[in-house]
């Protein structure tokens, strides 16, 4: 056994943890194992933030800001009911905003009232009636849809259910 004195820097991290006692140690390996789980699943809380997504989704297609309504969208935005092809890109978005949002439904007077259908935990949808007929919540074939992608939630496709 070596006798004498062992000066520690107090630039020697390990030294100062130890010295502050076990329950530090292992309380900061517990805080550290907890941030790496979470980051490794960024995802995990995010079904519980359709709520917040579908607000601010809804109020970008009512106040008509298409472009932040083309950043909540994923492409390509299938459209399986059109017999045109789907919106490929953001610049084929932007020049069928109005088929998709004013066309068969008006997505703003029906956005305003449109409660979120849950189909799973990675996908919600909302129905509108036809714009001749905005209050036939009954008759409402008009389905928007949106998934959790891996940078969040995103509008991905309009579909007639009729047809």
């Amino acid at each position: 056994m070596i006798k004498g004195t062992v000066k520690v820097s107090e630039s020697n991290s390990f030294a100062s943890i130890r010295a502050c006692g076990p329950w530090r140690v292992i309380s900061a390996q517990t805080w550290l194992a907890t941030i790496l789980i979470l980051s490794s699943f960024p995802n995990a809380f995010a079904g519980s933030d359709f709520s917040a997504f579908w607000q601010k989704f809804k109020s970008a297609v009512i106040a008509g800001d298409k472009a932040a309504v083309a950043e909540m969208t994923k492409f390509p935005v299938s459209m399986p009911y059109l017999e045109k092809d789907d919106v490929k890109n953001k610049k084929d978005f932007l020049r069928r905003y109005n088929e998709i949002f004013k066309g068969e439904a008006n997505a703003v007077q029906c956005f305003a009232s449109a409660k979120p259908h849950k189909e799973s935990d990675q996908r919600y949808q909302i129905y509108c009636p036809f714009k001749e007929t905005p209050n036939d919540w009954e008759n409402a074939p008009i389905r928007f849809l949106f998934e959790l992608t891996k940078s969040g939630w995103r509008f991905v496709g309009l579909d007639n259910v009729n047809e």
